[in-house]
């Protein structure tokens, strides 16, 4: 580790193999919780190549615990998370309204560790128990429209790396992987990141992938469409700003879609917001996330047409009974 952790500190990059073998030796737990931590605390002060992401991305999926729904069109909505800004569970509740419209999702999600609430937090106290068994998850999928897959059952980096994050606190380069290494290897993928650097890098892994992808980054950092400003979005059909308004909503306040602050609050937002109880701006955020998923699907479809399905979704309360159904398991 002090050969690798001199390199860094010389403003050097590494081959895609190196940050595939440093990784792994990360997972096999070849380094103590002291060498972990300096080396990604390292990390977060300087830029990552598409090299380094995609060698760390291989090797996470070469460790991985392999999930087969054996389901042609499985959709993942997920954030790297990272971006400061505690909103409310935003993707995790568009995966449902995507699963209500019909569609099969694949959610993989993990703790909060820069955020108060992960997707693992709110689904855990909402009573969802974590499985890796692929019977019960194949299961979820047929009958609920959706699985979740929490990702340190199926990393083994993600749990012995779980600890330092905590402590740590910050974003650190396993926000940039959670969306590259879901275990279900999805056909179809909405990644929200938190900077335009990584949308670029995102962007250019997936072009070389046979993954039909929407890469997403609000102008003012958000990693997903939070409707407070335009929003640059990635796909096979390039790049793009997208404006708000030409998609017919008002600007939003970022404090009308906060909400992440303690696991309590995230849940109970979570909960209106599938009863369609919760406030217009809240629901108007998450049905423009899972628009924009059924969009990734169907690229030949107009937003407000893949609008109308998840709003039709949420209304009908075909969301809802998805959660419930997964919940019930």
């Amino acid at each position: 580790m002090k050969q690798i952790l001199n390199h860094l500190f010389e403003h050097k990059t590494f081959t895609r193999q190196q940050s595939k073998d440093i990784l792994k030796d990360i997972a096999l737990g070849k380094f103590n919780n002291s060498q972990m931590a300096a080396f990604m605390t390292a990390y977060c002060m300087r830029s990552i190549t598409v090299n380094e992401l995609e060698g760390f991305r291989d090797a996470m999926l070469e460790l991985c615990l392999p999930v087969d729904l054996q389901n042609g069109e499985l959709i993942d909505l997920c954030g790297t998370g990272g971006d400061g800004k505690d909103t409310f569970n935003i993707s995790t509740l568009a995966s449902f309204v995507v699963a209500g419209a019909g569609y099969k999702v694949a959610k993989h999600g993990n703790y909060g560790v820069s955020s108060g609430c992960g997707s693992s937090n709110v689904m855990e106290h909402l009573g969802y128990t974590f499985t890796n068994n692929t019977d019960a998850l194949k299961r979820s999928v047929d009958k609920a429209n959706i699985c979740f897959l929490h990702a340190p059952l199926f990393h083994p980096a993600m749990k012995t790396v779980a600890p330092i994050r905590r402590e740590l606190g910050v974003k650190t380069f396993f926000n940039m992987l959670g969306p590259l290494v879901n275990p279900a290897k999805p056909q179809n993928q909405m990644v929200g990141v938190f900077n335009l650097e990584l949308a670029r890098i995102y962007a250019y892994l997936y072009q070389k992938s046979n993954v039909k992808y929407t890469i997403l980054n609000a102008l003012d950092g958000y990693d997903e469409i939070s409707l407070t400003c335009d929003f640059k979005t990635f796909s096979s059909e390039g790049e793009k700003i997208n404006s708000i308004e030409s998609l017919g909503f008002d600007k939003l306040n970022e404090d009308q879609i906060t909400g992440g602050h303690t696991v309590g609050d995230s849940a109970e937002i979570f909960m209106k917001v599938l009863q369609h109880e919760a406030s217009a701006a809240q629901i108007s955020v998450v049905l423009s996330n899972a628009a924009m998923a059924i969009k990734t699907i169907h690229p030949q479809k107009s937003f407000a047409d893949c609008f109308y399905e998840a709003e039709e979704s949420l209304v009908a309360k075909k969301a809802l009974n998805s959660f419930k159904t997964l919940i019930a398991g």
